[in-house]
């Protein structure tokens, strides 16, 4: 089985060749056990080994496990494997932006949203990530029961409201915020049940739902891009600075490019921030000695001051617990590609048209990877004393040319909110295991309520 322990020296020894696995039904091949739980799915594909072939409908599909194989698919995409189609309901409200996009039209959107994400911009937003924090800090008391999974909603829409479209408008995150939350359920209930394998004419409930969500989004971002348009001053907002980007041929993106790139920006700095955060508070409350660590780095890094952008460096703990969390809650919890002709992988030809999936859930948990896999150890991140961690083994971003954009605006959220929450407050989970659910994100099975206790 690939979940017994060894050494990634040994692991590497494994033959990378595809091999067979669950038969499937006619017509349907292994959708109906995919859908019903998409990660304990891939589990139990990742035991018959590294490459396995499956059918999704009819679909051809090949599933891979291993780090060398996962680098080949993210670090040969655009050369050997397209982006896939990935259903009605997510291009209704993602449209074509980046994360779509392929070939030229994939290049020229990146180099037009690139910059609006790197160092220095994220840089210029770290205030606006930790003074919303403090403002949330500053309605929290010892003793008090909150809703976790709501309060990190409500402060990383805060956040992605006043860095993206720099206005503060409760109405703009209340109402992009719900149709967001429709937007993932149906996108999940879709990718991974019989939606997908419907034409995109054929009407269904879901897909109305996400019609009518998108629609809200739709006209959310084009009044708040409007209001960019008519204002004179210059801002220092990410939706400013994609309404200023110009492209080598000096054109500029489209007002549909715009609400696209918008949507996925705003997803990346919102959806996942807030889950991974959510997850991070349970694991937290679970293992009280990572709790007490990271308690103890915020004392010596910071002392009584707010955390700025310079301390994300000092704050290695803090970043240890979320590549923790995220190794064992992945946000982003799948890839997949289509094979081009001539594509390989591992060495072995991946016929035209196969579709080959991997997922951050199953390799991360992979014990020739991460020893005890299901143990909440931040310690495995230390750069001195940590464990040596096979390149790929570990991807929530992605990796390759279309590594997520947003990866450091994202990991400099997560600490920095952190940093300020958990230098004034521990939060005791209440009893009873959190489940995930799949859907558009890794999202909790149910609330996640706890008790504030201040430090």
């Amino acid at each position: 089985m690939s979940t017994e322990t060894g050494t990634a020296l040994d692991a590497a020894s494994r033959t990378l060749a595809p091999v067979p696995g669950p038969k499937g039904l006619p017509f349907l091949g292994s959708m109906p056990q995919f859908a019903k739980d998409p990660l304990a799915f891939f589990e139990r594909l990742r035991g018959h080994g590294d490459m396995v072939r499956w059918r999704f409908g009819r679909n051809h599909c090949l599933f891979i496990s291993h780090p060398d194989c996962i680098g080949e698919l993210l670090t040969e995409t655009e050369r050997s494997f397209d982006q896939p189609a990935l259903g009605i309901a997510f291009r209704t409200v993602m449209g074509n932006g980046v994360v779509v996009a392929r070939g030229s039209d994939w290049r020229r959107k990146r180099s037009l949203v690139q910059p609006s994400v790197r160092p220095k911009q994220v840089k210029s937003y770290a205030s606006t990530m930790a003074d919303s924090a403090v403002e949330l800090a500053g309605t929290w008391s010892d003793g008090q029961r909150v809703d976790i999974k709501r309060e990190m909603a409500a402060l990383t829409q805060k956040i992605a409201v006043r860095t993206i479209f720099g206005v503060d408008t409760p109405a703009d995150a209340e109402s992009m915020g719900r149709a967001m939350d429709v937007a993932q359920r149906e996108i999940g209930k879709e990718f991974s049940g019989i939606g997908a394998l419907l034409p995109d004419w054929m009407p269904t409930p879901g897909r109305a739902r996400i019609k009518k969500a998108a629609a809200v989004i739709d006209a959310e971002v084009g009044r708040v891009v409007a209001r960019h348009r008519d204002g004179e001053e210059e801002r220092p907002d990410l939706l400013s600075r994609l309404l200023t980007a110009v492209d080598e041929t000096g054109a500029r993106l489209t007002d549909q490019e715009i609400r696209d790139e918008t949507v996925t920006l705003y997803i990346g700095g919102h959806e996942t921030t807030s889950s991974t955060l959510v997850w991070a508070w349970y694991l937290l409350s679970c293992n009280p000695r990572a709790r007490t660590a990271l308690a103890e780095e915020l004392d010596r890094v910071l002392g009584d001051r707010e955390p700025g952008f310079d301390d994300y460096a000092r704050l290695t703990y803090a970043q240890s617990v979320v590549k923790e969390t995220l190794r064992l809650y992945p946000t982003i919890w799948l890839v997949t590609g289509m094979a081009k002709e001539g594509a390989r992988i591992g060495g072995v030809p991946v016929p035209r048209g196969t579709r080959v999936w991997c997922s951050q859930w199953s390799t991360h948990r992979d014990a020739r990877w991460f020893p005890e896999p299901e143990e909440f150890r931040p310690e495995r991140w230390d750069a001195e004393r940590g464990e040596e961690i096979a390149e790929y083994a570990w991807f929530p971003f992605g990796g390759g040319p279309r590594v997520c954009l947003g990866t450091r605006f994202a990991m400099v959220e997560s600490v920095l909110i952190l940093a300020v929450l958990a230098r004034r407050f521990a939060l005791d989970v209440d009893p009873g295991t959190v489940g995930p659910v799949p859907t558009l994100t890794l999202q909790p099975d149910r609330d996640v309520m706890a008790t504030v206790r201040a430090r």
